[in-house]
């Protein structure tokens, strides 16, 4: 069952649940948010925790539901979880598990009975030099084409993750031949914040990652797969400046390319997703965050409703409340439909309430000019 493409209120309802369901991963990722550990946590959701927190988030508004860890298939209760969620509660189900191993086909094969939507892939180069060396783990790169091979082989949807870094900023052109060539119906790329593992120092510029989030743009008009931004709620605001640019090239009798329909929109928001805002993570132990990658508790499912949580906890509310943004994002004029990486804010001033430092764009009430 797909999530429906309808706009919804976030401050009720997010569009998406991310379940870390185990810390657990037998990679070391330079980046890992969740400093992920060898052996599962001992505090980690039971499986009928489990299945009393997936009772709740069913009684959101039809949401994109996510198993992410560590790697989900560190659980041995996975797929009874999958399929209590799919099969029970119809939720539409996705899951990054990471290329190791355990990635066989009947992993896959299990995965595919279940009734999973999609199943995502971190691939951070077009190579094993730099994909292996980012995930910290020799064969790491192969691991994950051969797990693509059965993907392919069992026709289940392909997504692939891509954080960008300094590491790999000049391959990322190569990795979207890549993710075009393997078929995958989405590319969801992601913006490095520095938290867990990830550090200041590999992240790219700001004016890189304004470089980069326009050539997504350009990007999605001649790749058959979408284009997505994580932690990089300012793409938004990159896509329009780039729509209206269209429009004045338009009239100008200049034609431009039309985007490419997209086989499905499984993980598209109708409307802006940002932290805490259309957005919840719950971690292994039942901690509730804004997102992942912004590490605040808002409560824990063991003692709180999720929906309680999500719906009334004040650093959400604060969150939806675009008003209280300070600095350049308190006075931009896009700050409704981007808002700037809370988790970014948060990450490198402390202040999740303060600019996204790493935004290059100077609103016109910042800088003096006319607002738009």
């Amino acid at each position: 069952m797909m999530p429906s493409i309808k706009q919804r209120d976030y401050s009720q309802n997010p569009f998406i649940v991310i379940w870390e369901v185990t810390r657990a991963c037998a990679l070391k990722c330079l980046h890992c948010r969740a400093e992920a550990q060898y052996h599962p946590d001992p505090q980690q959701l039971s499986l009928e925790e489990g299945k009393q927190l997936i009772d709740q988030i069913s009684e959101f508004d039809e949401p994109l539901f996510v198993f992410t860890g560590g790697d989900p298939l560190m659980r041995p209760d996975l797929y009874e979880l999958a399929r209590y969620a799919i099969q029970d509660k119809g939720l539409s189900l996705s899951m990054t598990p990471s290329a190791t191993p355990r990635v066989t086909r009947s992993a896959v094969e299990k995965a595919g009975e279940a009734g999973l939507s999609r199943w995502a892939f971190s691939l951070d180069g077009s190579c094993a030099k730099i994909h292996d060396h980012f995930r910290g783990t020799a064969g790491s790169y192969e691991r994950t084409m051969q797990g693509i091979r059965y993907l392919q082989e069992l026709h289940i949807p392909i997504q692939i993750n891509t954080t960008v870094s300094r590491y790999n900023l000049e391959d990322l052109p190569q990795i979207a031949e890549l993710v075009a060539q393997m078929g995958a119906v989405l590319w969801s790329v992601f913006f490095l914040i520095p938290t867990g593992r990830g550090m200041e120092k590999d992240m790219i510029t700001p004016q890189q990652h304004e470089e980069v989030m326009q050539w997504m743009y350009e990007l999605q008009q001649r790749m058959p797969f979408g284009v997505k931004a994580t932690e990089a709620p300012h793409y938004r605001r990159v896509v329009l400046q780039q729509q209206r640019s269209i429009v004045q090239s338009s009239e100008n009798g200049v034609s431009r390319p039309s985007a490419s329909k997209r086989r499905d929109m499984l993980g598209r928001a109708p409307q802006g997703v940002n932290d805490g805002d259309g957005f919840v993570f719950i971690s292994h132990t039942g901690e509730v965050y804004p997102s992942g990658f912004l590490p605040l508790s808002c409560g824990n499912v063991r003692e709180q409703h999720l929906a309680d949580i999500y719906r009334s906890a004040p650093v959400m509310q604060q969150l939806r409340d675009k008003s209280l943004l300070k600095g350049k994002c308190g006075v931009c004029e896009y700050r409704q439909l981007c808002g700037g990486s809370r988790a970014r804010a948060y990450a490198l001033t402390g202040d999740y309430l303060e600019s996204d430092p790493y935004c290059a764009y100077q609103p016109a009430a910042w800088t003096g000019g006319d607002i738009l």
